[in-house]
């Protein structure tokens, strides 16, 4: 995959920490770019400048123990209590020691919990305001709680109990589990991937805190050289010379309407004024559906995609973006923008439904699929972001490939849903010409191949790509 990008990684080897799935991931639809306000286009003229646009709260909050401080660490951690981690909570783990949800300093005290259930923003100590949308909190059951005690720090350690992180000036408090999904999803139906793999069977307290990690998870699957952190990120905008960064994140393959709107995006930002507009392509890689494509068929399909020219490699970075997913809709999407800006982009590309899913229950959409755009032109703290609506893309069957929607012929457009994409890989079927790169398009077929069912009846899990 060196194709992809060349980009050399300038922290020390992290110890590995080993997570045993792979992660899954869905389909985000075609789309429309429109300026988050009205005069937005002449503001943008006095603000075209070579910088990188700031982090939340001035600069980013790297949780990492000096090497010198190892030791001594590793010291304190023999003689307090311990908490093992699971995989999200590794997840969770990695977003903040890298400074993604910056300024967090740790995983949520209460204060911060509330203001992000109630707020969706977090109030600085200047004053000012920062988005924070998710909650990003450890759950622990009554036996692990009686084990803390009144000790004022914790080990969190990984399924091998090997350490991980130090938890220091802890607080313990009700993990009101009612209250936090009905505020982050707005429903309480049974369903919800998210709620069901980490919270319905999670303990029945919140222990929140400053973190330290000791030794930074790796996932080992071959891809932790696309994990790049926004420090690292932000020096290869750098170097790149980038003057604008526009964020795209996707939870599915791309076909030609997603790399059409990228390449329109960087286009009108040149002729807005920018001289090296550059693309942030951020595939989410942490805990997705069961029933998604994979990251490594994810990654090895953009790997195509880049090496058949449908991407410039020279105008793209590609990243993955360890995350949880928590399908919660405008809720999630507040916080999928905020950590773009923390990585230095200062466009964020929104589409249809962003982060949405269907209700668990009911057979409709659990969201409106305008209010995720809408939320994040309102959202409070995200006011320095460009939010970049997106088009709407279809396949023109006059012209046999992916062109931006023209309602006044409309019977010229084909929509290819993902629902419908999945199907003709899954039959072997190929798409029309022009929908997406032939490279591409086999390893969405070679994916689908590996799930073919075992003689026992079963599906296998599908090995790494």
């Amino acid at each position: 995959m060196a194709t992809m990008a060349s980009l050399h990684l300038k922290t020390p080897t992290p110890l590995p920490h080993s997570l045993s799935k792979l992660p899954r991931i869905h389909f985000a639809a075609p789309v429309n770019l429109r300026l988050r306000t009205s005069s937005a286009r002449t503001a943008f003229a006095a603000r075209i400048s070579a910088s990188l646009i700031d982090p939340d709260g001035g600069k980013l909050v790297e949780l990492f123990v000096n090497e010198s401080e190892k030791e001594s660490k590793l010291k304190q951690a023999a003689g307090l209590p311990r908490i093992r981690l699971s995989e999200i909570d590794l997840q969770w783990v990695h977003v903040l020691s890298e400074g993604w949800a910056s300024p967090l300093k740790g995983f949520m005290r209460e204060s911060e919990f509330l203001q992000t259930l109630h707020f969706n923003s977090l109030r600085l100590e200047n004053g000012s305001v920062v988005n924070m949308s998710v909650p990003i909190v450890l759950a622990i059951d009554d036996a692990q709680k009686n084990r803390v005690g009144s000790s004022a720090s914790v080990a969190l350690v990984d399924q091998n109990d090997d350490l991980v992180a130090i938890l220091s000036d802890i607080e313990i408090y009700k993990h009101n589990k009612e209250e936090r999904i009905a505020r982050t999803w707005g429903t309480t139906a049974p369903g919800l991937p998210y709620v069901e793999e980490t919270i319905t069977g999670a303990g029945n307290w919140l222990i929140g805190g400053d973190l330290a990690v000791v030794n930074p998870v790796n996932y080992n699957d071959g891809l932790d050289r696309f994990r790049l952190s926004p420090a690292q990120l932000r020096d290869e905008f750098e170097r790149r010379n980038a003057d604008a960064v526009f964020a795209f994140q996707l939870r599915n393959p791309v076909h030609n309407g997603h790399a059409l709107l990228m390449t329109d995006t960087r286009k009108r930002l040149l002729d807005m004024g920018y001289k090296n507009p550059v693309l942030l392509l951020h595939p989410l890689g942490g805990y997705t559906k069961a029933d998604d494509v994979p990251l490594s068929w994810r990654m090895k399909q953009h790997e195509k995609v880049l090496e058949d020219g449908v991407l410039d490699p020279e105008t793209t970075v590609v990243s993955i973006f360890p995350s949880p997913m928590h399908y919660a809709g405008p809720t999630e999407v507040q916080w999928h923008a905020k950590a773009r800006i923390n990585a230095g982009a200062n466009f964020y590309i929104v589409g249809r439904d962003p982060a949405g899913m269907g209700h668990p229950v009911e057979k409709r959409d659990l969201y409106d699929a305008d209010h995720g755009k809408k939320v994040l032109s309102m959202a409070p703290g995200l006011e320095r972001l460009n939010i970049l609506p997106f088009k709407v893309a279809a396949y023109d069957k006059t012209q046999s490939k992916m062109a931006f929607f023209d309602p006044s012929r409309a019977q010229d457009f084909l929509f290819i849903s993902g629902t419908k994409m999945r199907a003709l890989a899954k039959n072997r079927e190929n798409p029309p010409d022009g929908f997406m790169c032939p490279g591409g398009w086999k390893v969405l077929v070679d994916y689908y191949d590996s799930l073919v069912p075992a003689e026992n009846g079963r599906v296998p899990q599908p090995v790494a790509a």
